[in-house]
């Protein structure tokens, strides 16, 4: 890392130096790296260990991540709905609602409404069972 010193101004030689001189009494408080290692082999030692086993050859592991599979591409559909007013808004019935299908229905339409004819069939409605209640007849249980 190189400075033009010529080209700073005042401001940042004063920042420079500061920053320089934190950086000094940093490094002269720290310990040397020889006598952290000597702990470091001395504390695994005292546990049983050495520092090649515990390290072995490699830095520290760093957590992996995890990998995602292959998804595959998604395919091409034809789509099922249009809108008459813009024959370029169509809708394949998969993923979300287009916004010109969401405001026709708002309006008072339905989805097969737009339908392109003899191509298309409406898209099922996925039922849920979540949140739904379920009725258990309990005259059979009062009677055992």
């Amino acid at each position: 890392m190189t400075f033009d010193i010529d080209k700073l101004n005042l401001r940042e030689l004063t920042s420079l130096l500061s920053a320089a001189e934190k950086r000094k009494q940093f490094l002269s408080k720290r310990r040397p790296a020889a006598s952290v290692r000597k702990q470091a082999v001395a504390l695994a030692a005292h546990h049983g260990y050495t520092i090649e086993e515990l390290f072995g050859d490699q830095p520290a592991a760093q957590p992996t991540r995890r990998k995602r599979g292959a998804r595959r591409k998604a395919t091409k559909v034809a789509p099922k709905y249009r809108d008459p007013d813009n024959e370029l808004n169509t809708w394949s019935g998969r993923g979300s609602l287009p916004r010109w299908l969401a405001k026709k229905i708002r309006f008072g339409h339905h989805a097969t409404d737009f339908l392109i004819p003899g191509l298309a069939k409406p898209t099922a409605r996925r039922t849920s069972s979540i949140g739904k209640r379920t009725l258990i007849k309990q005259a059979d249980a009062d009677a055992m």
